[in-house]
């Protein structure tokens, strides 16, 4: 169902309804954009295009795209969303269903079911099929342990290579935990547990704060970073920090592009060629990051919040460009920043998907989990004061 012409931009105000739908919608847009040039570096892009992409593009081999390799089969672009979309909405499918906090079992008793047994349609497909059929390997990890393996959910996420395969479906953790970064992390770090280890795992847990720290009300650019920051360990924590002040130098993405891929470097393991990764790439470690987290905080920054400009500069940056883009557009949106109305439009049509309905669903279930948390918090309240430890006043 599409909604009405004047609630298509998304956020209009600052309700939580908006931010939960601008989040969800802006991350939907910048997947779609970033699809199609996604591997390719910036000076690729402007070949390519003639110039730098500024809204929805085809797919790069054209009419070949069911064939051309690296990309065949998948049709990317032409404002198809990607995985990064289809795992966002299969976890809200699970919000859904258990209407409350998540944890590595619910990923293990509801995700992958949905992933193994419910077909939907695949926009890069232009079929319906099993999401399973389409998730990346690091994803189908999940299936694989948790469905065949019988690993303990918590521990099932380690061996899988480290990326940002958990980190960028994690913004729903983020907005059911809206204004409370901490909660977030803490629930985003339990859920990807049946999926990451090390710095994938440790970007899940950041990116759902970042999310929950842009739903606050007043929040800015530089507070969801300081939230981040406030949060975030080891090489996730230090590659934030030196890409934020790299970019808070900057007002413009074209200007940021290069500086910003040189502050993430030194933290990023996959290496220059991200078509042909280093022979460290993707291990755990405590020294390194995963690039899109920091590099969508940088163009949030770079962007001083606005969704447009944040989304274009994710998608120019090239290399795993759908993903970044996918955070700095649920980032924004987070913050109010309106989604651009023919992004949206063009999106949920060309990838035959209502993008608000899941909105809907995940703003009644976060209702619903803050009664329930007041509820435990108030019954623990009045059994703390019981025990002398101070008063209770409700």
């Amino acid at each position: 169902m599409m909604p009405r012409s004047d609630e298509i931009s998304g956020p209009g105000g600052t309700g939580l309804d908006e931010r939960i739908t601008g989040a969800l919608l802006g991350a939907a847009a910048g997947d779609a954009l970033g699809g199609p040039v996604e591997g390719y570096s910036p000076d690729q892009i402007v070949e390519r295009h003639g110039g730098r992409v500024h809204g929805i593009v085809g797919p790069w081999n054209g009419d070949d795209w069911r064939t051309a390799r690296p990309i065949a089969p998948y049709h990317k672009g032409d404002g198809h969303v990607t995985d990064d979309t289809l795992m966002t909405h299969a976890l809200i499918r699970v919000y859904a269903r258990v209407r409350d906090h998540l944890d590595a079992y619910a990923v293990a008793e509801h995700l992958v079911p949905d992933l193994m047994t419910e077909p939907r349609w695949i926009p890069e497909l232009e079929a319906e099929a099993l999401p399973l059929q389409r998730i990346f390997l690091a994803e189908k990890w999940l299936v694989a342990r948790l469905a065949y393996g019988h690993v303990d959910p918590r521990e099932a996420g380690t061996g899988n290579i480290v990326n940002c395969g958990a980190a960028m479906y994690m913004a729903p953790v983020g907005l059911v935990n809206a204004a409370n970064p901490a909660g977030a992390y803490t629930e985003a770090l339990d859920v990807a547990g049946a999926h990451q280890s090390s710095y994938g795992r440790e970007a899940a847990g950041v990116f759902a704060a970042a999310v929950a720290a842009a739903c606050a009300p007043g929040a800015t650019p530089d507070s969801v970073v300081a939230a981040s920051l406030a949060l975030a360990k080891d090489g996730t924590r230090e590659a934030i920090e030196k890409v934020c002040e790299v970019a808070a130098g900057h007002g413009d993405f074209e200007s940021a592009l290069l500086p910003l891929r040189r502050a993430v470097t030194p933290y990023d393991t996959v290496g220059p060629d991200y078509r042909a990764p280093s022979l460290g790439a993707r291990r755990p470690s405590r020294l390194h990051s995963i690039e899109e987290l920091p590099v969508a905080l940088g163009m949030l920054v770079v962007a001083g919040g606005d969704l447009r400009h944040a989304v274009l500069g994710a998608v120019n940056y090239g290399r795993d460009c759908d993903s970044i883009a996918t955070m700095a557009g649920a980032l924004a949106g987070a913050l109010g920043s309106p989604v651009p109305e023919d992004w949206a439009k063009t999106v949920a049509e060309a990838s035959r998907l209502d993008l608000w309905a899941p909105a809907r669903e995940l703003t009644e279930v976060a209702r619903e989990v803050f009664a329930r948390d007041t509820g435990r918090r108030r019954a623990h309240e009045r059994a703390f004061a019981a025990l002398g430890g101070t008063a209770c006043s409700g």
